[in-house]
């Protein structure tokens, strides 16, 4: 069974650092592009970033740029984000999902396997 398995979440004060993972499991790392999403209570969800099959490319929302990092381990089947600077707007549930195909995408239709998400605290 495809699965993809958050963890990391936390309680932090603002100003600190979280590194969430995402775990693959019954499936290929290296074929699928894989994004961060988070939603957060009464907003609407929104992509935070990705990283392609090759790791070649990350895309990152302009919320978290210079404070957000994506990277891949594909032999250990896992993809990480490295937040830093956390800030209180920070706070949501950040789900992994990963698609079959090299490229990222920025739409959550397009993305077939998600996570069940990891919660992220951030207070002021």
């Amino acid at each position: 069974q495809w699965q993809l398995v958050e963890s990391g979440g936390d309680l932090v004060q603002s100003g600190g650092s979280v590194r969430l993972s995402c775990l693959l499991s019954g499936f290929t790392l290296e074929y699928y592009s894989i994004a961060w999403f988070r939603q957060a209570p009464g907003l609407e969800g929104e992509g935070v970033s990705c990283i392609d099959s090759r790791g070649d490319t990350a895309n990152y929302v302009d919320s978290v740029k210079g404070r957000f990092t994506i990277s891949r381990d594909n032999a250990k089947n896992t993809v990480y984000l490295q937040m830093n600077n956390l800030k209180p707007e920070d706070t949501a549930v950040y789900y992994c999902a990963a698609r079959q195909t090299q490229w990222c995408a920025g739409r959550r239709y397009e993305y077939d396997i998600w996570g069940q998400g990891t919660q992220v605290t951030v207070s002021s």
